[in-house]
């Protein structure tokens, strides 16, 4: 089964191909994802951002659409940047000027203060209707400053606590067994398994 990514970002293809491993799903982008009026992700909750939007781009294909929301969520802060994540620096800031503001803004936070979840929700549609929405997440800890290069967006600052590592030191076979992508789509991959039988 061919599921269309709706994303521009070749990190997240790159890591959704590798998690779809030998299963019986391929994963291609969505062409033309960058001609389409981009979805509007304004919707309170990761849920509903994904689900939006898988729904949304599904109507300009005839393959079933992959889309997620995720972000990383930050008690601390009232829960930013949260839905907000990508843009939490401005609409078109680098992963470097994201990173910086939250450091900033995490400036004298110790121990507990600096916990963090990783989460990420993924909705798959075909041609308009919303087929399954499934979700992960992974507990960590922010570091005071950037370490690693493997990986994208907040990476390098999300310590997962169970390797002692931050994300951009893991490798992508690591990463992708623990990370809250990897949980939700995992999950997906089964309920679209089931739902093909």
């Amino acid at each position: 089964m061919e599921l269309l990514l709706a994303s521009s970002n070749p990190g997240k293809l790159r890591e959704y191909r590798e998690l779809a491993g030998d299963s019986d799903f391929d994963l291609a982008e969505l062409l033309n994802f960058r001609e389409i009026t981009e979805f509007e992700e304004s919707a309170p909750t990761f849920a509903e951002n994904a689900a939006g939007k898988a729904q949304y781009y599904s109507r300009f294909a005839d393959e079933s659409v992959l889309a997620d929301d995720s972000g990383l969520v930050v008690p601390a802060l009232g829960g930013a940047p949260g839905v907000h994540s990508a843009r939490y620096a401005g609409a078109n800031a680098s992963d470097r000027e994201r990173i910086d503001k939250l450091l900033r803004e995490m400036k004298g936070k110790k121990g507990d203060e600096r916990r963090a979840v990783f989460i990420c929700v993924t909705a798959v549609a075909k041609q308009g209707r919303v087929i399954a929405v499934t979700s992960g997440s992974v507990q960590g800890l922010l570091t005071e400053e950037a370490r690693g290069t493997n990986g994208f967006g907040y990476d390098p600052i999300f310590l997962f606590t169970d390797l002692g590592r931050t994300y951009a030191e893991l490798t992508n076979l690591e990463k992708n067994h623990f990370s809250h992508r990897g949980k939700a789509f995992r999950s997906m991959l089964g309920v679209l398994a089931a739902s093909a039988r």
